[in-house]
């Protein structure tokens, strides 16, 4: 199964655990919309915090390219403050894992 295939099935499912197993020890998430970076402790809190809410709804969820070093992919995701983004995020991965994740976001109407 592909990382994106258990990314998928652990959001629908709401397995924070799951999700976890796929980032590696020194995973680095960082928002250009924000410029926030996180580190993979930081990262799980705020994974935890999403997939816990039924306000965070992510739509249209694709991925649209992924082999041994990266994957690449497109949501619109809906998150408990009322906002919806478009979201395009960029995964680096290493030893089968997401070492780092970018996201470039634009806020929806």
């Amino acid at each position: 199964m592909s990382i994106f295939e258990i990314h998928e099935e652990a959001t629908k499912n709401k397995d924070i655990d799951a999700y976890a197993a796929t980032l590696h020890d020194d995973y680095e998430f960082i928002s250009h919309m924000d410029g926030m970076t996180l580190n993979r402790e930081k990262s799980m809190e705020m994974f935890t915090f999403l997939m816990n809410n039924d306000d965070f709804v992510t739509h249209e969820s694709r991925c649209l390219y992924e082999n041994d070093e990266v994957m690449v992919t497109h949501a619109v995701m809906g998150f408990p403050d009322g906002t919806r983004e478009a979201v395009l995020a960029f995964h680096q991965l290493k030893d089968g894992k997401i070492i780092r994740m970018e996201t470039g976001a634009t806020l929806l109407k």
